[in-house]
């Protein structure tokens, strides 16, 4: 199991929208971890699974408490909450003001979501990073994590910053690890954001782009631009998030990267979708998605 993180450059490229949907279609049980140090979206976004609100206070605020007297990847279900159909998420901070009591223990949370995939009850941790620059502190958890992926729409201005983008990340996880960039870790990869009709061409015409830089990123899929999914997946539509173009393409992204990477050691059961019972919204007729066999925080 693995920290995968997840971020973007300019713009708004969709980063919690594909977090989410890739946590949903995860191969293996996931979590998604709001770690964007501007302020997280969650809270406003999703109901928990008991129908009410997500409590804003129990989350990677609860957690930066507890981290001034030690924290350990065990005691992480105590922070963390479900959402409608079983998902599992660690609400975000509530104001970019809030950033500053996390100041400092963001290696210990890279250390604790790597640790956190390893323990028996734990789950890949997929970590919602935002738009990181230059200078963002979650770039100090980022050397704990399997894999970086950059969230980037398949326009002209968008290309051009992930690219530069995956240059300056380059440069600062694998300064010292010598000029094979293919070979450095973590991977860096991107995932576009396009139009199913034009997923294919964007892929096809960012891939050669990338494939002429120094830090060595690629493109590892196409997530479709669907604002009828991402409304639903967000509570705000009727549509059958499990069958929109949203989830099956973010399910075949998350299994593309699983298996090229090597994360993917157990196969999802036969005639089980992955993820399937952790798609916000989706309700397989008795009740919230209970995919897990225990009760977070217990």
């Amino acid at each position: 199991m693995a920290l995968i993180v997840v971020a973007g450059d300019k713009g708004s490229p969709g980063v919690t929208t594909a977090s989410v949907a890739l946590a949903a279609s995860w191969p293996r049980r996931a979590l998604v971890a709001e770690c964007d140090p501007h302020g997280g979206d969650l809270v406003y976004r999703l109901a928990a699974d008991h129908g009410g609100p997500l409590d804003p206070n129990r989350g990677l605020l609860s957690i930066a408490i507890a981290a001034r007297r030690g924290f350990e990847a065990s005691a992480l279900p105590q922070h963390v909450q479900r959402i409608t159909g079983g998902l599992e998420v660690l609400v975000g901070l509530g104001t970019a003001e809030q950033a500053a009591a996390v100041s400092g223990h963001w290696p210990q949370l890279g250390r604790c979501f790597d640790h956190y995939a390893s323990i028996p009850y734990g789950a890949d941790v997929i970590a919602d990073c935002g738009r990181v620059g230059p200078d963002s502190p979650v770039l100090e958890m980022m050397p704990y994590a399997a894999l970086v992926l950059l969230i980037a729409r398949a326009d002209a201005e968008q290309v051009a910053h992930v690219r530069d983008r995956v240059n300056g990340l380059s440069n600062r996880l694998h300064g010292n690890q010598g000029s094979s960039a293919s070979l450095a870790r973590p991977p860096i990869g991107v995932v576009l954001i396009a139009p199913p009709k034009e997923a294919r061409r964007a892929a096809s015409q960012v891939g050669e782009l990338l494939s002429v830089t120094a830090g060595g990123g690629e493109v590892l899929g196409v997530i479709a631009d669907d604002a009828d999914g991402a409304a639903a997946l967000n509570g705000r539509g009727r549509a059958r998030v499990d069958k929109s173009l949203l989830i099956r393409s973010a399910r075949d992204v998350a299994l593309s990267v699983t298996r090229r990477y090597g994360l993917l050691k157990v196969e999802p059961q036969a005639g089980q979708a992955p993820g399937l019972s952790q798609v916000p919204g989706h309700n397989q007729g008795q009740g919230h998605g209970q995919p897990f066999g225990h009760a977070v925080g217990a």
